[in-house]
This record gives structure tokens, C-alpha cells and sequence, in this order.
């Protein structure tokens, strides 16, 4: 079928004539916005997920044995503060109690645009989402073994918030003047082989 020069509506509808006399319209302002039908469903999966912070004091003041993620319980307000990047995990910490997991600590700070509805409480109590398997294990690691739980980092994974904790056994003084002194070794080897 042929049809006429092609006529752009001011919605962005590209619109054509066509000789039996019917009219064929494509919507433009999909693909002006960006949007691209072939692409959209081909995310990658194997994209980094985005950080939204992350704990370098547990870096520095324990050794991590093992990595968990768990998802968080979190109201509204906290979500939109989390996509603003004000949360502090500096002193942050993981307890188990009653075969639960609960994030104490962790600061996050309300919008300035928040609803005067809800009284925001920047350091509550959150509940953490493992598996039941999971906890059982941590329990028995954290009661027989001496571990701690320590947050590492916030990030999104599939539009959730994501929290990754880990089993961790604290650092001595030598061990941190160790792990200091190597850091230190490795700067030196890398500035004398650049010159």
C-alpha cells in the first residue's frame, strides 16, 4: 500500500494516508523521549547495582568472614530518603533476637518535604528480610562462635533496597597496624615501579 507524505500531530502522533483510504499513526514521542521498544527488555543483568552507602569503619575494625543480603523494612518516607542518598551506617549494627534480625543504628535522615503527617524517627528500629535458613546459621555462628553482624553496604537491586551484612570477627590493634603497614608496603611498590 502507498500512502501520502506523512503529517506530524502536536501530540507527537505521526499519521499517514493511505491509499485504501484508511490512516496509519505511529506515536513518536515514545522514541523522542528515548524510549526504545528493541532495548528496554534487554537489560543488562549483569549491571552493578547502584550504592547507596556503604560502611568503611566495618572495613577497618573487623575481619569479613562471609556476606549476606537482606532486605529491609522500610515506610515511605525512608525510601525517598534512601533515593536521596541521606543515610549514615557509620554506627550501625546487626542484632538477633527472637529468630529475627534487626538493624540498630542506622541513621536516615527525613526530606525537608516530608508530610507533617508522619513524625519521622531518623534512628528506628528496622527489621531485616533473611531467609530462615539464613538466620539460623548466623545465630549459631554470632552465640557459638563469637561473630558479629555488621552492616557493609546499601545498595538497589531491581528497585528494592538491598542490605549487605556480614559475618565478621573483630581486629586487634596489631592487626589493624598490620593491615596498615601492608597498605603502606603496597603504595611504596607502586610509586617506585611508575618511576
Amino acid at each position: 500500500m502507498w500512502y501520502s507524505r506523512p503529517n506530524l500531530r502536536r501530540n507527537g502522533a505521526l499519521s499517514a494516508n493511505l491509499t485504501d483510504g484508511s490512516t496509519a499513526s505511529l506515536d513518536t514521542s515514545a522514541i523522542a523521549k528515548g524510549y526504545n521498544p528493541e532495548t528496554m527488555s534487554k537489560k543488562s543483568k549483569n549491571a552493578a547495582p547502584a550504592s547507596i552507602a556503604q560502611n568503611k569503619k566495618a572495613y577497618h575494625d573487623y575481619f569479613i568472614e562471609e556476606r549476606f543480603e537482606a532486605g529491609l523494612v522500610l515506610e515511605g518516607w525512608e525510601v525517598k530518603s534512601l533515593r536521596e542518598g541521606k543515610i549514615q551506617l557509620k554506627e550501625a549494627y546487626v542484632l538477633l533476637k527472637d529468630g529475627e534480625a534487626f538493624l540498630f543504628g542506622c541513621h536516615i535522615s527525613p526530606l525537608l518535604s516530608a508530610s507533617t503527617h508522619i513524625h519521622p524517627d531518623a534512628i528506628r528500629t528496622r527489621k531485616l528480610l533473611l531467609h530462615a535458613e539464613e538466620i539460623s546459621r548466623l545465630i549459631g555462628d554470632v552465640e557459638r562462635k563469637g561473630y558479629t553482624l555488621m552492616p557493609l553496604s546499601l545498595y538497589w537491586k531491581k528497585g528494592r533496597a538491598k542490605l549487605e551484612i556480614g559475618l565478621a570477627r573483630g581486629k586487634k590493634d596489631y592487626d589493624k597496624r598490620a593491615v596498615e603497614k601492608e597498605r603502606d608496603w603496597e603504595r611504596e611498590k607502586a610509586r617506585i615501579v611508575r618511576h
